[in-house]
């Protein structure tokens, strides 16, 4: 059966803003619950919103970043919905009037890139948290310190046409937003949150039918993402197959992805705009956005993910590959490029972060931004290597010892005494006597097999305990061996 998969994501990211979208409460994750909210995020009768300017700016930059076109005059609407996590019973958000629209995010998937529309990018405050069976009790409680708390809202047009290209299209828009300062975009602490609008495009008898768009929710990793939509991509053609439902009969609905059972679950129909009864929020004003304003945050935008791949492969010479992995945040990309500044070999910079510096971020469930080893001690230590002072797998201790003590390289090699043996008298006492202890080895090594030779460096670098210099001392058993 002919068919394509149709899937439009809905991005939610929370903004890095000092206070809450329509109030002074601070926004920060976590705390006592309710500890912070007021009157205003409360929405108690006499309290009045007043925008976060911050929230606004943050906005446009998004729509900057995503090629959109950024409205000169934008306003808020009231969107309504009795839910026991909205305390108002209606949340300010944006309706027909938006702040950046018609946009367009680039996005890799089988080796192909194609360009997804962005319809819209949208202000809005986020709602409480519900806490169910807290306990062990048979009771649900509300924490309202994330109400009010600045969003935007990133919507896709419907362009995107596998599991794989919609994490791919996440996974760039949170490089973006750290890119730009403007979200930590942490799945685990919810400031990146995706709902997926899926159906299928079914190709029978020389006709096309649309089988009933699903919004999946609940997908809290980018793993649990995948897994849903491959898992509704095919529930619906199996449905397809049995009942013939077209989104016509059908209409919309709402399923939660259980990861437990590796299936979605039915929780609604679909509301629509209609449902919600929006309309303008009466206390606040229609925005006007200069052009002024949008030039001068266009110019603070910094180079973005994708400009810096493209830079690192042509600047530095480093694949695509190791410049797509050290991309993935700005902090990691800067740490490089520090730890590169001066050095005639960036590959092998390159090659030590993501491979040493990763190892250790990973062993000890660190951000680049707390790693205890700053960039240019990186630079220092394969210098030291380059010198021939130290071996590479000497190094790579050495390294793991500067993490743990937060001393320089010159510093635990000079004082536990790991400099290479380079002297070749004084390595030739052990070099002889490794010659005479393995006869058959010298014999298999002039009969020209390669692997003796590797055994003898592996004794001899166990009898210095790995401080005789490799490139001296196989030139050294070269030389005993053939008599001279």
């Amino acid at each position: 059966m002919k068919y394509d998969v149709i899937i439009g994501c809905e991005v939610h990211v929370q903004l890095l803003t000092r206070s809450k979208a329509f109030c002074s409460c601070p926004n920060n994750f976590g705390g006592a619950p309710n500890s912070r909210v007021c009157p205003r995020c409360l929405g108690l009768p006499g309290s009045l919103p007043v925008p976060n300017r911050d929230m606004i700016s943050s906005a446009i930059k998004a729509g900057l970043a995503l090629h959109c076109k950024i409205a000169e005059l934008t306003k808020f609407d009231r969107k309504n919905y009795m839910y026991p996590d909205l305390p108002k019973a209606y949340q300010i958000s944006q309706f027909d009037m938006p702040v950046c629209a018609g946009g367009y995010l680039e996005v890799t998937a089988d080796g192909q890139s194609r360009k997804i529309g962005i319809i819209r990018v949208h202000m809005e405050e986020d709602a409480g948290k519900n806490i169910h069976a807290q306990g062990g009790l048979n009771m649900s409680y509300v924490d309202y310190n994330r109400a009010g708390t600045p969003l935007l809202e990133i919507v896709s047009e419907p362009d995107i046409r596998s599991a794989e290209e919609a994490v791919n299209y996440v996974q760039s828009l949170r490089e973006i937003m750290r890119f730009l300062d403007v979200s930590d975009c942490n799945m685990e602490e919810g400031s990146l949150r995706c709902d997926a609008n899926i159906n299928l495009w079914i190709y029978e008898d020389e006709k096309r039918f649309a089988t009933p768009i699903v919004e999946v929710k609940n997908m809290n990793s980018f793993k649990a993402m995948k897994s849903a939509l491959e898992y509704e991509a095919e529930r619906q053609l199996d449905e397809w197959r049995e009942k013939h439902l077209t989104l016509q009969a059908v209409g919309k609905t709402t399923r939660g992805w259980n990861d437990d059972r590796g299936e979605t679950v039915l929780q609604r129909m679909k509301e629509e705009a209609a449902d919600y009864r929006y309309f303008p929020e009466p206390d606040i004003k229609p925005i006007s956005i200069s052009q002024n304003l949008i030039k001068q945050i266009k110019q603070s935008i910094p180079e973005l993910p994708e400009q810096k791949r493209g830079r690192f492969v042509q600047d530095y010479g480093i694949a695509q590959e190791a410049a797509e992995a050290l991309t993935q945040s700005k902090a990691l990309c800067d740490y490089f490029e520090e730890a590169a500044r001066g050095y005639q070999e960036p590959k092998r910079i390159a090659n030590w972060i993501l491979s040493e510096v990763k190892k250790l971020l990973n062993e000890k469930q660190m951000s680049i931004e707390q790693f205890p080893v700053p960039a240019r001690q990186v630079t220092e230590l394969l210098r030291i290597v380059d010198a021939g002072t130290i071996s590479g797998k000497i190094a790579k201790d050495v390294f793991a010892e500067m993490a743990a003590s937060r001393k320089s390289a010159a510093e635990l090699v000079e004082t536990k005494g790991l400099a290479q043996i380079s002297d070749t008298g004084e390595l030739e006492d052990v070099v002889e006597k490794i010659i005479r202890e393995n006869p058959s080895t010298v014999a298999d090594f002039k009969a020209g097999k390669q692997k003796a030779l590797q055994h003898l460096m592996g004794q001899i670098m166990n009898a210095t305990k790995g401080k005789a210099n490799p490139q001296v001392t196989i030139r050294l058993i070269k030389a005993k061996i053939s008599g001279n």
